[in-house]
């Protein structure tokens, strides 16, 4: 795995936004609106590249945070918030692990000094698994109408940096 961080363009967007997960974890899929397409095109996303090919997305600040969640309290600190997504032709594979770290050394590399901030659909058990090896803790819960979910952090301490 070669991954390549590039902006979000249009055809990428659409491309993601068109992914369709299995069971349980459906909850991701998103349709390709206008509203949803400009959202990822905010500048605020990535996309990352595999050989060309889309692998995965991230996003950091506001984008990466959940409405329910900041209504409800939950994003408070001073930390930088995280949101990241892969392909379902690559989920269940064991790639996780190297494609959170690239993603979190990418964003560390810029943002040095920070601690990152992930919010997770608690019935995410596969991702929260991956988070908590990554070195991340739960911090705060937060509800939905349609789910429940968690922030987990990561202390800016405990991110290792490429080099």
């Amino acid at each position: 795995m070669q991954l390549q961080v590039k902006g979000m363009e249009e055809d990428f967007a659409k491309e993601i936004l068109g992914w369709r997960y299995e069971e349980p974890y459906d909850f991701y899929n998103n349709e390709a609106t206008e509203e949803e397409i400009a959202e990822l095109l905010d500048g605020s996303y990535r996309v990352l590249l595999n050989e060309g090919a889309v692998f995965g997305f991230f996003c950091t600040g506001a984008s990466a945070r959940i409405p329910a969640g900041e209504q409800q309290g939950v994003y408070g600190e001073n930390v930088l918030d995280m949101g990241l997504g892969m392909s379902p032709d690559h989920t269940g594979k064991g790639l996780g692990y190297d494609f959170c770290s690239f993603i979190m050394d990418y964003i560390s590399e810029r943002n040095q000094g920070m601690a990152i901030r992930l919010s997770v659909a608690a019935f995410n058990k596969r991702a929260i698994r991956l988070y908590e090896n990554l070195g991340f803790s739960v911090r705060d819960r937060f509800a939905t109408d349609t789910a429940e979910f968690m922030t987990m952090v990561k202390e800016a301490g405990q991110i290792k940096y490429k080099g």
